[in-house]
């Protein structure tokens, strides 16, 4: 089976032509003899440009590999733009799996013999279909009789054994690229595998987006920028997952929008508005914003609100980088790049032995260009990509949450972009930025870090006595054990220089009693030995003690 399937990717990649971007002298014999002897496939796409064979050439070999490409479409620190963009054009549209197929799928996984006992009006014929999975419409039966409009969300059949054996020959094919492309270890192919498995092997859990969209709800409700549909936690499996259906304008579909009259310029804002709140004030952002995920509702079109679905992956930031990062965004607002190559460094990001000055002038060099541009013209994303670029030149090590930060950035930095192309960024991100690091260093920051902490510390206090005396005893006994500890060691020094003394006499005498036999004086050498041997016997004793 193994075997198969690598014939098939391997015939498929030659087949459009993707051997071709690997120099033929690099090549090993061995390789050129099983290119000729095995494989008789010639690229067949030659007028095609390289970015559109590598896109046709996934496109062909299934669902795993466009997942894979749609991913890969977000590196544009890796791919050049021809590359990127053409990766960029994969759909999640992808040929569906039989409906009644599914329909048994969702039965087994929710423990009943036939649809209708939980749904009405169920769709066979799917309403989406994607690379991992798809999704079918009906009406949920409640227990007060009513009906709610839902969709249900079910694993492709299988996909778990064709992901892992397509993960380990991507596996294999990353260390041919990082072995034999000319700049393989610069595109570190098998990091890339590393996180697509972790992304795809995430997305194949449904509990797990289940979770992501109630927290993602919790930290949006009531708000006027973003609606997250209800998940009915009850009807979800592994496996299955049915959540309430929305009915929204594709934040793509401009034409729509703009007939309606929606207000572009202020839903262009909120979008990033609605993505820093997600980083900075929740430290959990949806990281899956492509277009395909992202709605407007019909209402108040003067009033935007977005709907965002599919919340399977999701990435979070620590206290630290939050931190960091917002004071980078903000001395990149302010051409501090100095402040920009410490911060770099203080957060461990670079290692601690990195030329400061050095590491400044590099991103002086790629950023000052950049901001002879207006504001408005200048691409956030494209900023993040090229620090990224320099700092990697400084031995950066991979930042997963960067990653996934600056992925989820250049989608709504796009999408805004769409909505509203003069849509100034800056603008928009710095006051947030200022604001947050305000209230993260500010007397308010002290104030509500005191507050949150008055009721462990209420709980603490009446033990805070005992917990002074034990510390007083245990520093006594503390302070005792210490003494006598060196006084032991002390008494084992002297002890192991007695050793030393009577080891290097002991081992002279012996020494001196061969001389004295080879000089047929056999009393004394007897006796120089004997007392030679007593004090090298007593030596030994002493340094073993």
């Amino acid at each position: 089976m193994r075997l198969r399937r690598l014939h098939k990717i391997v015939n498929t990649l030659l087949q459009y032509g993707l051997d071709e971007l690997i120099p033929p002298h690099i090549l090993p014999w061995y390789a050129k003899v099983g290119r000729r002897a095995i494989f008789w496939v010639r690229n067949q796409h030659q007028h095609e440009t390289q970015g559109a064979r590598i896109r046709l050439a996934l496109q062909a070999l299934g669902p795993v590999w466009i997942k894979f490409g749609q991913m890969l479409s977000t590196r544009r620190d890796l791919l050049s733009t021809e590359v990127a963009d053409e990766l960029a054009v994969l759909q999640d549209q992808v040929e569906p799996f039989d409906g009644a197929q599914a329909q048994k799928l969702i039965e087994k996984a929710l423990g009943i013999d036939d649809i209708h006992q939980l749904f009405d009006d169920f769709e066979l014929k799917p309403l989406a279909s994607a690379s991992v999975a798809q999704v079918h419409t009906g009406h949920l039966k409640q227990a007060d009789g009513t009906t709610a409009d839902v969709v249900i969300k079910v694993i492709r059949p299988g996909i778990g054994k064709v992901i892992n054996a397509d993960l380990e020959l991507m596996e294999l094919l990353a260390g041919f690229v990082a072995q034999f492309l000319p700049d393989g270890k610069r595109l570190r192919p098998k990091e890339v595998i590393r996180e697509y498995r972790k992304t795809i092997i995430d997305e194949l859990d449904l509990m797990r987006e289940a979770a992501n969209g109630i927290q993602l709800k919790r930290n949006f409700e009531g708000s006027d920028s973003l609606y997250v549909p209800k998940v009915y936690s009850d009807y979800c499996q592994h496996n299955v997952l049915v959540m309430e259906r929305i009915y929204g304008i594709p934040v793509s579909d401009i034409a729509t929008l703009e007939a309606q009259n929606t207000n572009m310029e202020l839903l262009a804002e909120r979008g990033v508005q609605v993505f820093f709140t997600q980083v900075f004030r929740d430290s959990f952002f949806h990281a899956d914003m492509h277009p395909g995920n992202v709605f407007v509702s019909y209402e108040t079109p003067e009033n935007p609100k977005y709907i965002g679905i599919d919340c399977g992956i999701v990435g979070t930031l620590n206290r630290e980088d939050k931190r960091y990062l917002a004071d980078n965004f903000i001395a990149f607002f302010n051409r501090d790049y100095r402040k920009v190559a410490q911060l770099h460094v203080d957060s461990g990001w670079v290692p601690p032995h990195t030329n400061v000055e050095e590491f400044e002038f590099s991103i002086r060099t790629v950023c000052e260009p950049i901001f002879e541009k207006p504001l408005s013209e200048i691409s956030f994303g494209a900023v993040l990509v090229n620090l990224f670029n320099t700092a990697r030149r400084f031995d950066m090590e991979v930042q997963p949450q960067l990653v996934l930060l600056q992925k989820t950035l250049l989608y709504v930095e796009g999408l805004g972009r769409q909505l509203y192309p003069q849509l100034d960024l800056w603008k928009t991100a710095k006051p947030f930025l200022e604001n947050w690091v305000k209230q993260q260093v500010g007397p308010k920051a002290v104030f509500d870090n005191v507050k949150d902490n008055l009721p462990f510390w209420g709980e603490k206090l009446p033990l805070v006595p005992d917990l002074v005396y034990d510390y007083l005893q245990s520093g006594r006994e503390n302070h005792r054990i210490q003494i006598h500890s060196t006084h032991r060691i002390e008494k084992n020094q002297q002890s192991g220089f007695v050793g030393i003394g009577l080891f290097i006499c002991g081992s002279t005498l012996i020494i001196c009693s061969a001389l004295l036999y080879i000089n047929h004086d056999t009393t004394a050498s007897a006796i120089t030995g004997l007392v030679g041997l007593l004090g090298w016997t007593l030596g030994f004793k002493k340094l073993n003690k």
